[in-house]
This record gives C-alpha cells, sequence and structure tokens, in this order.
C-alpha cells in the first residue's frame, strides 16, 4: 500500500475552493491527510474498515460504506462537497449522484485504469476500466468544465494505462483555475 500522493491529486488539490472534501474510496486515507493538510474538512469514505482505520485524522471524519453492496444508495445530499477526490476506483452507477454531491463552484479530481491496462496486470475486468475518453464524456453528460485532462500510460506506482481530469463546475470561476508549473 503506497502512501505516496498521486501527482495528479497533488497538482490539481489546491483548486478546490473552502470547504468539506469527498475522498471516495479512500483506502489508508493518503489523499484525505493532504487534503486536510490543505485546509479542508475531508469525509473519507471506504468499505475496508482496517484501510480506514489508518485514514482517520485530523479534520477528517471516516465512514464505512460499502457503496457497490445490493440497494446501496449515495449517500450525500446535492451540492454538499467543495471538492471530490477518487483515485483507482470506479463504480460507474455512482457517478451522476457522485457529480451532483459537487458545490456550485466544486471540484472533481478523478484518477483510474483505463482500457488497455490488462496488458500491465490488474485491474483487468472491463467493468473497472474506462473507456477511451469517459471521463470526458462524464463531464460533457454532466455540465462540468474540463481543466485538466490526459489519458495514457504512466510507470509510477506502477506501469498502468490511465484516464484522469480535473473539471469543475459552472460556478467555478475561471480565474481561479492557476495551473501550476510542470
Amino acid at each position: 500500500m503506497s502512501d505516496t500522493i498521486s501527482p495528479w491529486v497533488r497538482r490539481y488539490a489546491p483548486l478546490i475552493p473552502g470547504g468539506a472534501v469527498l475522498d471516495l474510496a479512500c483506502g489508508a486515507g493518503r489523499h484525505s491527510r493532504h487534503l486536510a493538510s490543505l485546509g479542508h474538512s475531508v469525509v473519507a469514505v471506504d468499505r475496508d474498515t482496517e484501510a480506514l482505520a489508518l485514514a482517520a485524522g485530523p479534520d477528517i471524519t471516516t465512514s464505512a460504506i460499502d457503496l457497490e453492496e445490493e440497494g446501496a444508495a449515495w449517500p450525500f445530499g446535492p451540492a454538499r462537497f467543495a471538492g471530490i477526490v477518487v483515485t483507482n476506483y470506479l463504480h460507474r452507477p455512482l457517478t451522476a449522484a457522485m457529480i451532483a454531491s459537487l458545490a456550485p463552484d466544486g471540484v472533481l479530481i478523478y484518477e483510474t485504469f483505463a482500457e488497455g491496462n490488462a496488458q500491465f496486470g490488474k485491474p483487468s475486468n472491463p467493468d473497472f476500466l474506462l473507456r477511451p475518453g469517459e471521463l470526458l464524456d462524464w463531464a460533457r453528460e454532466h455540465g462540468l468544465r474540463v481543466v485538466a485532462f490526459e489519458e495514457g500510460v504512466v510507470d509510477a506506482p506502477k506501469t498502468s494505462m490511465v484516464q484522469r481530469i480535473c473539471a469543475v463546475k459552472a460556478d467555478f470561476p475561471r480565474v481561479a483555475a492557476l495551473l501550476p508549473p510542470f
């Protein structure tokens, strides 16, 4: 289990406006701790209670929820979060409700495996791999403005095919998208 913060999350997390942030499928909380260090209160959600115990900390509220179990419903209301961060997780039935939980000026930072990853190992099940341009489709379907998007092969923390996006809701001020240098 890596405690290294995703460079994608590190780069775009500073764009999240003040307010609560959801770290969905947070695992041991590497991103939860980073977001809390940036001054956010964090809701860290995972179904693994052992991982959540590691994620707990100041300004981090952990919640054991299995959003994939039969009959599970999205537990958060609309416009609840200034930011939502998701890495290495995909459960498509959550998409619309998750994006609806972003505040009108909220930021979505999403990074996970994409089709083509099977050549590098797991996950290889298409249910857990984004289709080409799928995150862009989500943004278009849900009225998000794309700040950044990438799709391709990364070599760390392991060689993988990934897709990642930073997208914002309509009320996010364009001038607030101060992009750090590479």
